[in-house]
């Protein structure tokens, strides 16, 4: 009989510990350190690995990990460093846990645990669905993100038998008042309009479609769509000045379980830490879950939610993740205000 392994569990964290994101990489390993704590305190081994925030530099990192017996794979950060750590990942039959909201990277063992595009799609364009829209409009930039947007908006109202969306995808150093006239050709009449800008650029982009929106008269009714965005509007206080987005509505974390989350890694770090945390508290606490039960993290048995630092998440054989996201509405001189709190993942409207 061959004997079993011998000493810890092991999972291994692959961040920027060195180079310009050596600061952000410090605090993700912060966050998985509390995971392994609130998860198991023996037994299991969390052991960094410094990518030096390069594909290459993940790739090697991810080979040592394996090599010194690491069973999961937590991180690396960025779409590019997923990529690149997924084939000898995979090769060992090691799974992957990427911080990435890059969907396009999930499956064969890798599972995206950012916030991606489609999940804050879904639930915003479900929820106006909800109040009556059914004519979704975009105007994005033409990079990467943007055509997620688009891919995502014509999927979301496609499953709600809504009319396809009119996308107008703009250069990303264009204008964006004379963006927002362009889009609002072929999105005139519609009930929402989704803007993927974030800061100024958004201000400026909502202002010019209302305004036009108004003096062409664009609704039988003469109001304004509403306006939508995305979870980049979180922390931006400023949109609330811009009198075009209030009362704007996005989907981002639940702001409850951050709120948590963030209390305890202040009262450990005696800082306050990068929005990103959260998703590495997530992905260290699932590996710890996974190590102890022996399944495979999208393969714990019943489907089971996990209560994240970002709010309820579930994680799909597949690589991809169920998240449970609140609605916000931008609000004057305010925070944005959660108008619809978070669903169980899967529920309905999530």
């Amino acid at each position: 009989m061959m004997p079993g392994p011998v000493g810890p569990l092991r999972a291994a964290m692959l961040l920027p510990l060195t180079g310009p994101q050596a600061p952000l990489g410090q605090a993700m390993l912060n966050a998985g350190y509390m995971a392994l704590f609130d998860e198991s305190q023996s037994g299991i081994e969390l052991a960094p690995r410094d990518t030096g925030g390069t594909p290459a530099g993940a790739r090697d990192a991810a080979r040592s990990a394996i090599a010194d017996g690491a069973r999961v794979l937590i991180g690396p950060l960025t779409s590019a460093e997923a990529a690149a750590v997924a084939e000898p990942a995979r090769a060992a039959g090691v799974p992957v846990l990427a911080f990435t909201n890059d969907s396009q990277r999930a499956g064969g063992g890798v599972w995206v645990l950012g916030i991606t595009p489609r999940q804050q799609v879904r639930r915003v364009v479900a929820a106006a669905a909800a109040q009556g829209a059914q004519r979704f409009a975009l105007g994005a930039p033409d990079n990467d993100f943007g055509r997620a947007l688009a891919e995502a908006l014509r999927g979301a109202t496609g499953d709600l038998g809504l009319p396809p969306p009119s996308i107008a995808l703009h250069p990303a150093n264009s204008d964006p008042g004379m963006a927002a006239s362009g889009a609002r050709i072929s999105g005139g009449r519609a009930d929402a309009v989704l803007i993927g800008e974030a800061g100024d650029r958004a201000r400026r982009f909502a202002a010019t479609w209302v305004a036009e929106a108004q003096a062409g008269g664009d609704q039988a009714s003469g109001q304004a769509p509403r306006l939508l965005g995305t979870a980049l509007w979180l922390n931006d206080t400023a949109l609330g000045r811009e009198p075009a987005l209030e009362g704007a509505w996005f989907a981002g974390p639940d702001g409850r379980a951050r709120a948590r989350f963030e209390a305890r890694y202040r009262d450990a770090f005696r800082e306050t830490p990068p929005r990103v945390a959260a998703t590495a508290y997530d992905a260290a606490a699932i590996a710890t879950r996974s190590l102890r039960s022996g399944a495979l993290p999208g393969q714990v048995p019943g489907g089971e939610d996990f209560a994240g630092a970002d709010g309820p998440l579930r994680l799909l054989p597949d690589g991809q993740t169920l998240r449970g996201l609140a609605v916000y509405a931008v609000s004057p001189g305010s925070e944005p205000q959660v108008i619809e709190q978070a669903p169980a993942p899967g529920a309905p409207g999530s």
